[in-house]
């Protein structure tokens, strides 16, 4: 009998590389160039090892891959065919016309809100960039123990057998929420019980929490300006009108914002460390604003993510320490002092709007990781985390130090830097006759995450500064980038 089929089957030489892969891309090449036709029953393997002068092996791998993969089938008892509708065909149909669709209708069922927080998302894209210094919001992560925080997930691991059979509650991992009650009460200054803890995924979480619980549409929220430029897009989506309030040498100034936008339901606020200017809320301003927000039934909240930061003070009690009346939201994170990647933070919320939170919660995102929160509490038990503390202070104190140095020897004709008691990043003010954006665009070049001050102003005109973060780097990585810095600027800016 004549084999019309095999007789029909194209010449086909391997690729190179190895072998078994060659046949699978050899074939699939044929089939999309269209030398084996769709129908077209393929030779035994046998006998396509014999064209091929390879192993029968080989080729049974190769075509196990196309078939797994839809470009060929198997008929018991028949041979192996080309598949008459390939792969390939269907993703181009699929893109095709999808592509249609988002031409036809870009933005039919785009939330409006959208246009609204574009120009936000433009100045504060995310910085994938993973090789780039001086980046904002990173805290002394080469000092984190990974090995020790290892260890810890793994014997969390080993027995959470009965643990990740079911899902946590919502306002977190109980043994956690009794610790970070005992630990804020007792560094922080906080009144507050375990039970009005919620375990969020970050600050960013609790913002949104707090928008989706407290705000109706076209609330007016105070802002510092400048300040946190998430809280800002995170409040814009949600619909609230942002009232920028400025910030001075004193924090947040609540007579100004009293006058002039005496409607508001929120004040979002960092009162210990302001950011990013780095001030501090004043006591009579502390006072100021807690009588205010009684008086005219509004909430505030304290964004604390910065308070272990600070080197050569203790930290200063959380406003929440001082309200009488229920009118705070506390907020503190670990990612500064752990790790960007470490998604974890907390609220304390007063009493009366625990249940509203924990169901806002639930509803967002059920709850938070348990191996995370689990790993955490062993971690503060057994005081690893209170050790890092300490360790991180000096570590940062130290690379604070290194940084305003080498400015002030490097680049004091450009920049006028002062030391801080608290922070990661440290402001570079530009000194008069130079070009912020010139200098921007040669940090830019070398790699540098640093952030002009103005990307966080609203409404401030007091902008003409750079931030630098400085704590995730060592010290003859500052001085070695800061000298790479003023070597470029001399080129523009000759002595």
């Amino acid at each position: 009998m004549r084999r019309k089929q095999q007789a029909q089957f194209p010449l086909l030489l391997l690729e190179q590389g190895r072998i078994n892969e060659g046949v699978y891309h050899t074939i699939r090449s044929a089939i999309l160039d269209g030398r084996i036709a769709a129908g077209l029953k393929l030779p035994s393997t046998r006998a396509l090892a014999e064209m091929m002068s390879i192993s029968r092996n080989s080729v049974i791998a190769g075509f196990e891959r196309l078939i797994d993969e839809g470009y060929l089938y198997s008929k018991q008892g028949s041979g192996t065919y080309v598949s008459a509708q390939i792969p390939d065909e269907l993703v181009r149909t699929t893109a095709s016309h999808q592509a249609c669709s988002q031409q036809e209708n870009p933005a039919l069922y785009l939330n409006p809100m959208l246009n609204n927080l574009q120009p936000l998302w433009e100045q504060s894209r995310p910085n994938t960039n993973k090789c780039s210094i001086f980046n904002i919001g990173v805290g002394c992560v080469d000092q984190f123990p990974h090995d020790l925080w290892g260890r810890l997930l793994g014997r969390v691991w080993r027995k959470s057998k009965q643990e990740i059979t079911h899902y946590n509650h919502p306002d977190g991992y109980t043994p956690l929420k009794k610790l970070l009650a005992d630990y804020v009460r007792s560094t922080r200054g906080v009144h507050c019980s375990d039970n009005q803890i919620i375990i969020v995924n970050g600050t960013q979480q609790a913002i949104n929490l707090v928008a989706k619980v407290l705000l109706k549409q076209n609330d007016t929220v105070w802002l510092d300006d400048p300040g946190y430029d998430s809280a800002r897009a995170i409040l814009t989506a949600a619909g609230a009108n942002i009232s920028p309030i400025p910030s001075d040498h004193e924090g947040i100034n609540i007579e100004y914002a009293a006058a002039h936008h005496s409607d508001a339901k929120l004040i979002y606020t960092t009162p210990s460390h302001q950011f990013p200017l780095g001030t501090t809320l004043s006591l009579p301003r502390r006072l100021a604003l807690l009588d205010w927000a009684q008086q005219n039934n509004a909430w505030i909240f304290e964004d604390d993510y910065n308070s272990e930061f600070r080197f050569l003070s203790k930290p200063i009690q959380a406003l929440q320490g001082l309200d009488n009346h229920q009118r705070v939201i506390y907020a503190g994170t670990f990612s500064k002092m752990m790790y960007p990647g470490f998604r974890l933070g907390f609220l304390i919320v007063p009493e009366s709007l625990s249940e509203a939170f924990t169901m806002m919660k639930y509803y967002s995102d059920s709850h938070c990781s348990y191996l995370e929160q689990a790993a955490l509490t062993q971690f503060i038990q057994e005081g690893h985390y209170a050790r890092h503390i300490r360790k991180i202070r000096k570590v940062c104190y130290e690379r604070q130090t290194v940084f305003c140095q080498s400015i002030n020897q490097y680049l004091p004709h450009i920049f006028d830097a002062h030391m801080n008691d608290s922070g990661i990043h440290t402001i570079c003010w530009v000194k008069k006759g130079y070009n912020l954006e010139i200098i921007l665009e040669q940090c830019r070049a070398l790699g540098f995450g640093a952030q002009p001050l103005s990307r966080y102003c609203i409404n401030s005109k007091n902008n003409n500064a750079i931030l630098f973060g400085y704590a995730a780097h060592t010290e003859q990585e500052i001085i070695q980038n800061i000298q790479l810095l003023s070597l470029e600027l001399m080129k523009i800016y000759p002595s």
